[in-house]
């Protein structure tokens, strides 16, 4: 480490601290930064601007946010001249040559080879004369620690090689590698310019593992268990594979026998659907994500399944810990039946679904209602409760919803999953149907079980044939409100977003086959949103109007409409996904259901309509709002779609505390940033029905209440958000309970 004088760090310190800060006074931090070497005369450099990064955080609060850029400032330091320091070149350049870097860390393995293999070095060069420094001054302090601790790359001895404008290119270079038509370098300055800008993020798998020789880009998995043993156990191996890359996992159990249940005749026999949840638990924390953190899995159960009750008392804090499981997380399957019996404090039957398959010859979750009030599923509901011979458990549906209650104060959850809704909505019920959502509830797609078919023996070798099931997978970018909006940039940003999304598809290796069969087969994506509070608060919208209501709607149709005409423009150019033929897409139902092509919108539905039709579309799935905790961090936002907690807290990382206060705050915009604790729920719920008439699949939707919440305040919450046709509901957040953020939909 260098050694300094007085003369060459007060000239140092200047420099950086009075650029771009005319509103700040940092006479102060540079005056401790003097008196610093006075005292320490001979100081290292990094623990100098160390020293001055935290004065300068300390002298942070709502009055004077804008310290977090200077302590950010500082940290870009230390990050160039670690980076100098280990790639060899001089500090005062800031950034080194990037053809270096990406052949440095492809030889000793770190970067895919690839990068080397599609871009030769005058093409590199150029995309290096496109990487922009002054993009760094965008970041937060919180923003760029979070992006420097956990994404930039780095070698094995973890010290510090990429910089974030190269992490940028090397993310946009990587997606776009295979593009073809001789205008691929442009293509790639266009990502870049969408992630350097921080307009978008990309989801946390692939921020994290663009360009390089291990992990995966995909978000999250959806996989349906059989009924059967074979199916339980491979379920949980793929499911271990897919969580030691980085994947979050949703599981759907409601087609497992329950306890008490008949094997092979053998009456009480079964033991339910808990010990292969303590199983799951297990490999949630066993198969950890690449050392970083425990394997994330949340298990959904039908409403009517027999093990309900001891399903949502699986987190509690007391009780038999033999029945517990509390690093799942957990989703519970209601119909619309469930919750008007609820609202009528009617009854409602448990039932055993191995027994309503022997008795009935059907399975009971197969079905839904296709409309509201009316459908298949209450017509088999009702059969099953009249059959004589089918055993079934008569409960107030009242008493069931107050369980739920319950293990949301205390747990946060289990997340609420409405499946008739999401099956009504569904784009392409003409190959399926869907049992559940993801980890994170927005994801809402095609799901059916793998069933192994055939076992036999070639050349003295075991092989097994598998009828592969729709294994869903998340692909996952968002849209920073905050900045595209007030900039207008939506337009440029959507068609590069939805390009980079489809991408992902093709760059992909899954390590479960029936999920990259299905990944191919759907070409499904999730193009989102975060900011959302962030943009309200520049707008100077009330969150609890009718304004911001409105406003949600018009936004999210805009944004609706030029995904959609991206995906269509794709497959113009590079065909239309394999289940269009069929699907709501062609038939033009999606766009009348939505009454897009009779309203008074000034954007061209019809012929958007007309041009679906004709050309098809290249992603069966499009839209879908992700919790966004991380990545909104990094691009100095708020998360999705959720109101801030705090105008001024303070982020709690392992070993530090980091200050944050609500973005662009200022005199006028904190009266906009009213907390969430404080806000009158049912605003949130009538923002988010207006934005999910937009979204094709599900938005992660968080309630905020006190931990002094009555159970008929949160009953009417919920009964608010299903009768005004939520998909989904995500975490319970009370003032007393402590839940767990889930990273891998961040995006």
């Amino acid at each position: 480490m260098i050694e300094t004088k007085t003369s060459e760090w007060a000239g140092y310190v200047t420099s950086v601290l009075t650029e771009n800060f005319n509103n700040i006074d940092v006479d102060q931090l540079i005056a401790f930064g003097e008196k610093l070497i006075e005292q320490k005369p001979w100081i290292e450099e990094k623990e100098y601007v160390h020293q001055l990064i935290l004065e300068a955080l300390s002298y942070m609060d709502e009055k004077e946010p804008d310290w977090t850029y200077i302590a950010a400032n500082l940290y870009l330091e230390m990050l160039y001249y670690d980076a100098s320091q280990n790639r060899g070149y001089a500090y005062q350049d800031k950034y080194g040559s990037f053809y270096n870097l990406i052949t440095e860390l492809t030889e000793i393995g770190i970067y895919n080879r690839s990068i080397l293999n599609s871009y030769n070095r005058s093409e590199i060069i150029e995309l290096q004369s496109y990487i922009d420094p002054t993009k760094d001054k965008l970041f937060t302090y919180i923003g760029l620690r979070t992006l420097a601790d956990r994404y930039i790359t780095k070698d094995y001895k973890k010290r510090v090689f990429e910089l974030p404008q190269e992490r940028f290119m090397i993310i946009a270079m990587t997606l776009l590698m295979n593009e073809t038509g001789g205008n691929r370098l442009e293509l790639v300055k266009e990502a870049y310019w969408a992630l350097s800008n921080l307009y978008m993020t990309v989801a946390t798998p692939t921020l994290s593992n663009a360009g390089k020789s291990y992990g995966q880009l995909s978000s999250c998995f959806i996989d349906t268990i059989d009924d059967s043993l074979q199916s339980i156990f491979d379920s949980n191996t793929d499911i271990a594979n897919l969580s030691k890359n980085g994947g979050g996992i949703g599981v759907y159990l409601g087609k497992i026998r329950s306890r008490g249940s008949a094997i092979k005749g053998f009456k009480g026999a079964s033991s339910g659907v808990l010990p292969w949840m303590k199983q799951l638990n297990n490999t949630a924390v066993s198969v950890d994500q690449l050392g970083q953190r425990k394997g994330a899995i949340c298990v959904y159960l039908d409403i009517w399944h027999n093990d309900i009750f001891s399903f949502l008392d699986a987190k509690l804090n007391n009780g038999d810990e033999r029945y517990r499981t509390h690093d799942l997380f957990t989703g519970i399957c209601l119909p619309d039946l469930f919750m008007e019996q609820v609202e009528a404090r009617a009854n409602w039957y448990l039932f055993d679904p191995h027994e309503v398959r022997s008795v009935m010859g059907y399975s009971l979750e197969d079905y839904f209602d296709e409309h509201k009030g009316d459908g298949a599923f209450r017509e088999k509901y009702w059969e099953c409760v009249h059959h004589p011979d089918l055993t079934k458990e008569e409960v107030p549906a009242i008493d069931i919803m107050k369980r739920v209650l319950k293990s949301q104060l205390e747990t946060g959850g289990p997340f609420m999953f409405y499946r008739d809704e999401v099956n009504r909505q569904n784009p392409n019920s003409h190959l399926g149907m869907v049992y559940s959502s993801n980890l994170c509830t927005e994801i809402t797609q095609n799901q059916s079980p793998t069933i192994v078919t055939e076992q036999v023996t070639v050349d003295g070798k075991i092989v097994i044939q598998k009828q592969p099931g729709d294994f869903v997978v998340c692909n996952l970018s968002s849209i920073n409100l905050g900045r595209a909006v007030p900039e207008n940039v939506l337009e440029r940003l959507i068609p590069i977003q939805v390009r980079m999304l489809d991408n992902v598809i093709e760059l992909n290796t899954i390590p479960v086959l029936q999920a990259q069969i299905t990944n191919q087969k759907y070409r499904a994506v999730g193009l989102g949103t975060f900011g959302w509070h962030h943009l309200l608060a520049s707008k100077r919208i009330k969150w609890e109007s009718d304004e911001a209501v409105a406003y949600a709607d018009e936004l999210y149709e805009k944004i609706a409409f030029l995904t959609i005409k991206s995906s269509m423009e794709l497959a113009k150019e590079k065909g239309p996904c394999a289940v269009f033929e069929g699907s709501d897409w062609e038939s033009g139902k999606y766009f009348d259901q939505k009454g897009y092509t009779t309203g008074s919108s000034d954007l061209a539905w019809g012929e958007l309509k007309r041009d679906v039709r004709e050309n098809g579309i290249r992603n069966s799935y499009l839209m879908a709002v992700a919790p966004n905790s991380s990545t909104s961090l990094i691009a100095g936002s708020t998360a999705s779609i959720d109101p801030i907690f705090q105008k001024f807290y303070s982020e709690e990382k392992k070993d530090y505390k980091i200050p944050v206060t609500a973005p662009n705050l200022n005199a006028e915009t904190t009266w906009y940033y009213k907390s969430a604790y404080l806000i009158d729920q049912h605003w949130s719920i009538k923002q988010n029905a207006a934005r999910q008439k937009h979204i094709d699949q599900s938005i992660s939707f968080n309630m905020y209440v006190a931990n002094t919440v009555q159970a008929k305040e949160l009953l009417n919450l919920h009964i608010d958000a299903w009768k005004s046709g939520l998909k989904t509901t995500y975490y319970l957040r009370s003032t007393s309970s402590d839940v767990i953020e889930c990273e891998s939909c961040s995006s």
